[in-house]
């Protein structure tokens, strides 16, 4: 059972006293960059546990009225349809999704900017799709002369050829689904508009990892390394930090490596360099909520362990090269962890080599699947005919926390049976065992008439953060039921069987 380590009503108060000091300080605007995920922000949860994932949410509206949301994507994510992996949709569906989930935090976005735009196609559509729905588009194409030109870059060919946004709060967070979508020359370049048009107007970054005041080898920074395997970023002790206040500051290599341009781009437009290190450019406090460092340690642990199965799996499916997994597995030594010091791994393949020993798979396919539930106890399932691992493992899981019997089914034969029609023979499906989706709808149908089923059904909830291990990768609905669930699932890399369309 993961301890709490986090105190996030603490570090809510300190990073919203922190930012409104910057805002002060600013003069009339203050561009801040929010690096990270805006909501859902699962990997800090993770790693600090009692970290509330929309606690940067609470945090705007904390700070009031005063704030207004420009939303950055890269042009060339929409065109490869990059997928944003803890919700399994590109990143142009997660940028309407993240205007339709802050329009319910009542917080509007003000403006879209495609980065990097060159007329691309499926870029253009998507421009298209958001200015036929109301929301202002504003394309920015490359900045001519960057990095090393700063003479080009400010001036009217560089950040100048951009076209401005027009703000009108004092606080404007620049946000993107993801990394690497221009939101940094975003905020730069309306910092030159703001300058040249004889307003002042400031630029700071909230970014949460890596946390600047814990040590560079502390597991929560290196899981934030394994975190970003695919872009080979790591952590380093922040070389301006050292020299100008005599203090050890982590930070991450392309903050470093970008400072010196960065400050010789801040000193063109506002006359002078505001920041002496990457460390003081960012607002960051959440080291200052950490209440029980051993517990965030372990967790930390944990993530990296669940970051290497999830970069083997991905390499799998040829997301990323051999060099991330690579990576991750050494970063999960440097720990001194190992696959097996998942508390669930373990159990998931004793599953699947009972299943496949006594024979109760599903046409020669045999997996195991495991979840710790809150009080420590695990639990497992396997497949079968009539169901995937997943479903009998959420099955067998709240009918634990239920104290439902073990021989005590909660899906009735007729309702399995109406399904397993629907599939074959409605649907040509080429099997009829019930992945968890399928098997949560049915579940909803029988709680209808069967008060055992409610009890069970009420016990969901209760899996939201649990962890989860299964020894073959899972089907769409598998990995989307478990996702709403909340569980943190792992999986080995290894395909349920030879077709390549999985």
């Amino acid at each position: 059972m993961v301890r709490t380590g986090f105190d996030t009503d603490r570090y809510l108060a300190e990073q919203t006293a922190a930012i409104r000091e910057r805002v002060r300080d600013c003069g009339d605007r203050l561009y801040l960059e929010f690096g990270g995920k805006l909501l859902f922000d699962y990997h800090a949860a993770r790693v600090l546990p009692g970290f509330d994932p929309n606690v940067k949410m609470r945090l705007l509206q904390e700070l009031g009225d005063d704030v207004e949301v420009l939303l950055c994507i890269f042009a060339g994510d929409i065109e490869r349809r990059k997928v944003r992996a803890d919700f399994g949709i590109t990143y142009d569906s997660d940028a309407l999704k993240l205007i339709d989930d802050l329009r319910r935090w009542g917080i509007e976005v003000s403006a879209v900017v495609i980065t990097r735009y060159d007329e691309q196609p499926a870029a253009r559509v998507f421009k298209n799709t958001l200015e036929r729905q109301g929301l202002r588009v504003f394309t920015h194409g490359v900045t001519k002369g960057y990095p090393t030109d700063v003479d080009t870059i400010v001036s009217e060919r560089g950040y100048g050829a951009n076209a401005y946004v027009p703000t009108s709060k004092r606080l404007v967070v620049v946000t993107a689904p993801g990394p690497g979508s221009g939101k940094l020359a975003t905020c730069l370049s309306q910092l030159y508009h703001e300058h040249q048009a004889g307003r002042t107007a400031g630029y700071a970054k909230f970014e949460t990892f890596p946390i600047w005041n814990l040590p560079l080898k502390h597991p929560v920074n290196i899981a934030y390394e394994s975190a970003t395997a695919d872009l080979r970023d790591f952590n380093l002790v922040d070389p301006f930090h050292l020299e100008a206040y005599g203090r050890t500051a982590v930070n991450y290599n392309r903050d470093v490596e970008i400072f010196p341009v960065l400050r010789r781009i801040l000193e063109r437009i506002l006359g002078r360099a505001p920041y002496r290190s990457p460390t003081d450019m960012g607002v960051n406090r959440a080291g200052f909520g950490i209440v029980d460092d051993e517990a965030v340690r372990e967790a930390a642990r944990q993530e990296a362990i669940r970051r290497y199965f999830r970069a083997s799996c991905e390499y799998l499916m040829g997301f990323v090269n051999a060099d991330t997994v690579q990576r991750t597995e050494l970063l999960m030594e440097e720990l001194g962890v190992a696959p097996r010091d998942r508390a669930v791994v373990q159990p998931a393949e004793d599953a699947a080599k009972r299943a496949r020993e006594t024979g109760k798979g599903n046409n020669g396919i045999y997996c195991g699947a495991a979840i710790e539930l809150p009080g420590g106890a695990v639990v497992t399932g396997t497949n079968s005919p009539l169901m995937h691992a997943a479903s009998s493992l959420v099955l067998n899981a709240v009918k634990h926390l239920a104290g439902i019997p073990d021989p005590i089914h909660l899906l009735s034969p007729s309702v399995i049976g109406a399904v397993a029609h629907l599939k074959q023979n409605v649907l040509a499906s080429s099997s009829i065992s019930l992945d968890l989706e399928e098997t949560l709808i049915a579940l909803t149908v029988g709680a209808a008439t069967n008060p055992t089923a409610q009890l069970a059904m009420e016990k969901l909830k209760a899996l939201a953060g649990c962890d989860a291990h299964m020894t073959l990768m899972p089907s769409r609905g598998d990995e989307a039921g478990l996702r709403k669930l909340g569980v943190n699932l792992t999986t080995d890399p290894v395909l349920p069987r030879r077709s390549l369309l999985h």
